[in-house]
């Protein structure tokens, strides 16, 4: 009983767990018949179908075909055959306009290749804090895109280097060699550099040479670290990412509602920024393999950075009158929030205040007034995961486009599909468990339907509100949090 239409957004959407991108794409040349084929009547039909799918593949595709040379190149041939074939089948104009305008939308080049202007180099959040950088509206970022990064040394100094975002392990060392002019001297003596990343905790990896894209996989307050293998033991965390200084910022200058809109502002940019095919390749890992999940890593970062900004700014406040009024504003932020239909910022903050380091703050919690407690229970109960989170998804079914909804959850439902059948059975594609995935992708699309429209000012403390929220600085050290808790209320419970 599914449509036309919809089986083919299902194909085209789900096609990466059968079919690799660039076999997909053979197939489809194969299936065009060049030149006269049969009875002219079923050739036009032919062509017509192969025309659909290929139309609808590069709409739905559109800037992520840029990273994949490969079906380009298949693209670029099929697209010349259709070119040469426009003469004879009038019926075909419409449909081949469509194609020239889509074929350069996804600027897949077809004449003689130019070299590309020097590309832009985009600041990636949260590794440079500088406010014209964070105050610049989100853009998509894609695997070719040049970004700069800190590579620190065992002794806390580092050296900037510029990358490809999808740049490989061995990559980021060639380019950190370079700088350091390193020499093979040193390689021969087995000082061969190893890549290391290092959270706040001291917790640190070393990252495999084969590994990619490895800048939106690092943790919150992570960092990248070029060291030997004898000096790896001695690595410790940077100084600002342990030391904790208390005192005032701007959360207790600026009120709520600013807060809460550019809190929604922000994510809204960052949600508008993920194309639907990342939630598709970050569970079921496509032939793209992680590539192209960059801008869905970055709002997952993101959630947990707001979840950890709740407890830091709580833990940090000494006087326990000023602590509990906090408090109070926190809840009215995430009262804004799921107002503004923002249910992202909304989840993190309540997780963040359920933090067993700020849960446990007895004194802070009966300070806050009797309508306060009833409005926070309202929202435990909202963001509740009993009956696989009945109440939540209620609420969100009433809600209508724009909105923002918690995409963790997006993608646990998707590994539940994955998980749960099987993608090919006795050898033939299940369609319906690609017709269910595709569905839940399509949710995204229906919440980004319609743009957001905040009235928000450019006044000089607006301003200062919104590069507070685009840049917060927290602590994600659960020990440190602890420690900070139990130091302003020792005794509670």
């Amino acid at each position: 009983s599914v449509s036309p239409e919809s089986l083919l957004d299902d194909i085209v959407l789900t096609h990466s767990l059968f079919l690799p991108t660039e076999r997909f794409l053979q197939q489809l040349h194969q299936q065009y018949p060049g030149g006269p084929w049969g009875a002219e009547g079923a050739g036009l039909q032919r062509k017509r179908a192969v025309l659909a799918v290929l139309l609808h593949f590069l709409d739905t595709y559109k800037g992520l075909l840029q990273e994949e040379e490969s079906a380009g190149k298949v693209i670029k041939e099929l697209y010349l055959l259709i070119m040469k074939d426009t003469s004879l089948y009038h019926e075909l104009e419409d449909e081949i306009l469509k194609l020239h305008q889509l074929v350069e939308t996804v600027e897949l080049k077809v004449a003689d290749e130019t070299p590309p202007p020097n590309k832009q180099v985009k600041p990636l959040f949260r590794h440079f804090r500088r406010i014209d950088s964070c105050l610049q509206t989100r853009v998509a970022f894609r695997g070719s895109d040049e970004i700069f990064c800190r590579v620190y040394m065992p002794d806390h100094s580092y050296v900037t280097i510029r990358s490809r975002l999808s740049a490989s392990v061995q990559d980021i060392l060639a380019s950190v060699t370079e700088k350091l002019q390193y020499s093979e001297e040193q390689s021969a003596r087995g000082d061969t550099l190893i890549l290391v990343t290092m959270a706040s905790s001291g917790e640190k990896a070393v990252l495999q040479p084969s590994e990619e894209c490895v800048f939106t996989t690092l943790g919150i307050n992570s960092h990248l670290f070029a060291c030997t293998r004898d000096t790896f033991d001695s690595l410790v965390p940077l100084p600002e990412e342990i030391q904790v200084v208390p005192g005032d910022t701007e959360i207790h200058r600026a009120e709520p509602e600013d807060v809460a809109n550019h809190l929604t502002a922000f994510h809204w940019e960052l949600f508008r920024c993920i194309h639907e095919l990342e939630f598709v390749d970050y569970v079921f890992h496509g032939e793209r393999g992680r590539r192209e999940t960059a801008n869905l890593e970055l709002l997952l970062q993101r959630c947990s950075e707001v979840q950890h900004w709740v407890g830091t700014e709580l833990l940090l406040c000494e006087g326990l009158g000023k602590r509990a009024h906090l408090l109070k504003k926190l809840i009215k932020i995430a009262a804004i929030c799921k107002q503004n239909q923002d249910m992202l910022s909304f989840y993190a903050i309540v997780i963040g205040l359920n933090n067993a380091a700020v849960s446990r703050l007895r004194l802070t919690w009966e300070k806050l007034p009797g309508k306060f407690k009833n409005l926070f229970r309202k929202f435990e109960n909202l963001t509740d995961p009993c009956r696989n989170h009945k109440t939540y998804r209620e609420v969100l079914a009433k809600m209508k486009p724009p909105l923002i909804p918690f995409v963790p959850l997006i993608l646990k439902d998707l590994t539940f599909l994955h998980e749960g059948s099987k993608t090919l059975l006795d050898g033939l594609v299940n369609v319906e468990k690609l017709h269910c995935i595709a569905e839940k992708v399509r949710t995204v699309r229906k919440y980004r339907s319609r743009p957001l429209c905040l009235e928000l000012e450019a006044s000089p403390a607006q301003l200062q509100t919104k590069a507070y929220v685009r840049q917060l600085r927290v602590i994600d050290n659960q020990n440190l949090l602890f420690e900070l808790s139990y130091k302003l209320e020792p005794g509670s419970q």
